[in-house]
């Protein structure tokens, strides 16, 4: 199942590379409307791809402690489920939004179930993978990048690296307004 964006045609690396920021894309909403980064400017989010049946789905109360401890300055989680590493996605966004709702109480944004990695991914993957480098790609569910408030890519950080590692709270606390 692939994401229909506003950029949906937009397929290859080297169109994505001519965005300036994160804030120039849009994904589709878990609820059919269009989730816009540029909402979020001035505001650091962590991007996420996610995965309802994955080894790794317990992260899914990482990020909700992560987005309730800084959210009231700003920070933005953002949910973009995906079937691509071993099918281990749901069959649809409902289903989804269900099965995250039920079992984890999420209230963070989420996308439909969209394509990160391959020649159709979603133009942001590409994009994040034009800045920085193949190695920063997502190689499995729950791979997350921080976009800072200018909408710039700060990090990547791996599965195995969990919502609630040091090294993410300090990298997010570093973009907060003090508070």
């Amino acid at each position: 199942i692939g994401c229909l964006s506003v950029f949906s045609a937009m397929k290859t690396p080297s169109m994505a590379s001519e965005k300036a920021s994160a804030h120039d894309f849009s994904f589709r909403n878990i609820d059919g409307g269009q989730i816009n980064l540029a909402d979020f400017a001035g505001r650091p989010l962590l991007v996420v791809n996610t995965a309802s049946r994955c080894g790794f789905t317990y992260q899914y109360d990482g990020l909700q402690a992560l987005y309730e401890r800084y959210r009231e300055r700003g920070f933005v989680v953002l949910a973009v489920p995906s079937d691509d590493f071993g099918g281990q996605e749901l069959d649809t966004a409902a289903e989804v939004k269900d099965f995250c709702a039920v079992n984890f109480n999420l209230d963070f944004p989420m996308t439909d179930i969209t394509r990160v990695r391959g020649t159709d991914r979603h133009p942001f993957y590409a994009w994040a993978e034009d800045r920085l480098g193949s190695g920063k790609a997502p190689r499995w569910n729950f791979h997350k990048y921080l976009v800072g408030p200018d909408g710039n890519l700060i990090a990547a950080f791996p599965t195995r690296v969990k919502p609630g590692a040091r090294e993410i709270a300090k990298a997010v606390e570093a973009l907060l307004p003090e508070g």
